[in-house]
């Protein structure tokens, strides 16, 4: 398959493209390879715009669906900066183009796309001996890339997308077997414990790797203990990127949403939403529903089916006569997709139901709104995540039966106690959401800084190791 590297500065007019050429002339390249979940694309960008603001080149490998998401969010300012590099996968019956991200794929080809992306190798090797780029930045979930790069005498930083926090703690088990974990914040629960078996030694092996630097899109913040404990027992330099977000324009649909919440009053309005990639059962359904009925506090409720299922309706989800009583004044529901970074910004939003996936935790803390936690996959990060921002004090984990299952009565006992509590529960999190939010913004500019004098210090002793 033939490399094709798409530069999209025939775009805009010759006379932008000359001098945003001289702004971002630089001799330092970046190739960036990030793993196929579809909730990776946004820190990566993220990322890429703020290398190259700081006179990086970079060039973004992946599969051409998931790059056609990425072209449309490449601005002027970063055309001559920003370059996009296709990464096919061998053509598998089961696995067709459309499938080649994990957005919309159904469960049982999971374990298939992981096996097309490693069976790419070879592919991957010649996108690299093409575009010889000084440093590969490339996904935690695609170890296998440091081996390919390191052929090339091209040094490699992996960049970690989910939390610290879950890599100190299942590193901690694979480097210190039979030593209690040092942080009693941090704990699977049993019906979580059985199911993360099979992950647990998927994360292990990307964590026992040798490795020198690996990027972490968080702030010390937030994580910095066990930032400093996994560098101590990896032995690895971990540098936080400062939390790298993105903000979404919205269409005229979708201003009706914030028109709807400005509307409401400071604190009003709970908004929920499980993640692109965590699909509710019927029963899952009809809980949180009625546990949101039963809290009597205004929502918005963003509610996602997989893609097979698109034509479901949701009154045959949803308990009878639900829509009817809640949605209007009182509640909303957004299907399919929402601009949560622009919902999570009105003084309406008086916190977040959420399923505690890192991105979510990050864009939470960035708006100051306080965290409702109810992890939805348990294979994933996000139970500790959870966990962590309880520790945080910037978040309340909302609890489950003890097989696990979701009950009405707890959803809106949680809510309720969040937004009407006679504790303050409410105010307590505000506060200290808002105050972590201030010293992440205190540390970030910073944080980035050291990422870039980082990068520069491994071409540098990269190329001085060649000429020798």
């Amino acid at each position: 398959m033939p490399i094709k590297r798409t530069n999209y500065t025939n775009t805009f007019p010759h006379t932008h493209r000359k001098v945003l050429a001289v702004e971002h002339k630089t001799n330092v390249r970046v190739l960036m390879f990030r793993y196929l979940a579809y909730g990776h694309i946004t820190p990566f960008f993220e990322l890429a715009k703020k290398l190259s603001d700081e006179g990086f080149s970079i060039d973004l490998c992946s599969t051409p669906i998931n790059l056609s998401l990425i072209k449309k969010k490449i601005t002027e300012k970063y055309s001559c900066s920003i370059h996009l590099v296709e990464f096919h996968l061998p053509n598998l019956p089961e696995l067709p183009p459309h499938y080649h991200t994990t957005n919309g794929l159904p469960i049982h080809l999971q374990s298939t796309l992981y096996k097309a992306i490693t069976m790419s190798k070879p592919q991957f090797y010649e996108i690299l001996k093409d575009q010889k780029p000084n440093v590969l930045v490339h996904d935690l979930m695609q170890p296998w890339a440091t081996g390919v790069a390191s052929s090339l005498n091209i040094p490699s930083i992996k960049f970690c997308l989910t939390s610290i926090a879950m890599c100190s703690y299942f590193g901690h088990f694979f480097l210190k077997p039979g030593v209690e974990f040092p942080f009693p914040a941090l704990y699977l629960k049993d019906y979580e414990r059985e199911i993360m078996r099979p992950y647990d030694v998927e994360v292990k092996e990307e964590l026992g790797e040798n490795r020198a630097v690996m990027l972490v899109n968080s702030s010390r913040a937030i994580d910095g203990e066990y930032m400093d404990y996994l560098s101590e027992i990896g032995k690895t330099e971990i540098l936080p990127t400062g939390v790298v977000i993105q903000d979404i324009a919205i269409n005229e649909e979708e201003m009706e949403i914030i028109k709807w919440l400005g509307n409401k009053m400071e604190n009003s309005t709970v908004y929920v939403s499980f993640g692109s990639e965590n699909f509710l059962t019927k029963e899952e359904m009809e809980e949180v529903a009625y546990g949101l009925e039963l809290s009597n506090v205004h929502f918005i409720w963003v509610v996602r089916f997989p893609k097979e299922e698109q034509v479901v309706s949701l009154e045959d989800v949803l308990p009878q006569g639900f829509l009817q009583r809640n949605i209007g004044e009182k509640g909303r529901i957004i299907e399919c997709w929402a601009p949560q970074t622009t919902i999570l910004k009105p003084p309406s939003i008086g916190a977040f139901l959420t399923h505690c996936g890192w991105n979510s935790t990050l864009e939470c803390i960035e708006f100051g709104v306080p965290i409702i936690g109810l992890p939805m996959n348990f294979y994933s990060d996000q139970p500790l995540n959870a966990r962590l921002i309880v520790e945080n004090g910037v978040a309340v984990e909302m609890a489950r039966n003890g097989n696990g299952k979701i009950h009405r009565g707890n959803v809106a006992e949680t809510i309720k106690n969040v937004f009407f509590g006679e504790k303050n529960i409410g105010e307590d999190l505000r506060r200290k959401v808002k105050g972590l939010r201030e010293n992440i913004k205190l540390l970030r500019e910073e944080e980035m800084d050291e990422v870039v004098m980082v990068l520069k210090q491994i071409c540098e002793k990269n190329q001085s190791k060649m000429d020798a």
